[in-house]
């Protein structure tokens, strides 16, 4: 894989050899949402150190997505802090909240890629717009990223001409463009047919083993979190119930909760 396609010097001053940043990138702090009377995340204090890979699990509705869409300022928490990179993304202003948001990208469970443009405009318009990438550039890192996930010949493609599993890699290739510090992946592989799954989770593999972009990834596949994680958090009802190792959790939880949990889905 093409390592100088990707990511992204960060802006703290203690960086490693290749430009990202070391040390804690992201904290919450006493962080919590509500829907309602309904509180998906109550007061959750935790922390990603750069470069890491960390996979939250847990049953559905225990905040896990709810986390990552506060991360991309889709949401607002009621309460507590989040810091990226040692900026406030939460409170802050729109401008620093506008700087933060270029260092982290997302994948959704599905494509969002906009119909109406190529595969290539997909991918190069918001580092032109956004970054303020010439044309040139944007179209080299966008075709360096998509010979790296497999599509090199689908430059002019629509969205609509490629399978799940093909727009699912589009979707990568353009939040790699960003070259984020931070990928987010929700649930990535969960709208695709069961055939087409190993090879974006492939895609992965290989972005986690090759790079130091630091991933907060949301899934039930647990052998793809197995492999990927240096940390796997349980969550239930808002909260963080255990965390360890993916040896540790997967092959000894301390808790029955977690036992039950992954009983159910492994």
């Amino acid at each position: 894989m093409p390592t100088d396609t990707l990511p992204n010097p960060g802006t703290n001053p203690e960086k490693n050899p290749a430009g990202h940043s070391t040390g804690e990138l992201i904290r919450l702090e006493q962080v919590t949402k509500r829907f309602g009377d309904n509180t998906v995340l109550d007061h959750l204090d935790f922390s990603v150190d750069a470069g890491k890979h960390v996979t939250l699990i847990g049953p559905s509705g225990s905040g896990k997505t709810t986390i990552l869409r506060l991360l991309m300022t889709l949401l607002k928490p009621d309460e507590g802090t989040i810091t990226v990179d040692g900026q406030q993304l939460f409170p802050a202003s729109d401008k620093q909240v506008r700087e933060v948001r270029k260092k982290i990208g997302m994948v959704f469970q599905q494509f969002n890629l906009f119909p109406n443009m190529t595969v290539l405009r997909n991918i190069t318009e918001a580092p032109v717009t956004v970054l303020g990438l010439s044309k040139d550039e944007a179209v080299e890192r966008a075709k360096g990223l998509l010979d790296m996930v497999g599509l090199a010949d689908k430059c002019d493609a629509h969205p609509a001409q490629l399978s799940g599993g093909q727009q699912q890699r589009v979707a990568i290739a353009r939040a790699l463009a960003m070259r984020p510090q931070v990928l987010l992946l929700d649930e990535v592989t969960s709208a695709l047919d069961p055939e087409l799954v190993a090879g974006v989770l492939d895609v992965l593999r290989d972005i986690a083993r090759s790079t130091d972009i630091t991933m907060l990834c949301v899934t039930h596949e647990m052998n793809f979190a197995r492999d990927i994680s240096d940390q796997v958090l349980m969550f239930d009802q808002g909260r963080i119930i255990e965390s360890g190792t993916p040896e540790k959790i997967f092959s000894d939880p301390e808790l029955d909760r977690t036992r039950e949990f992954l009983s159910a889905v492994l």
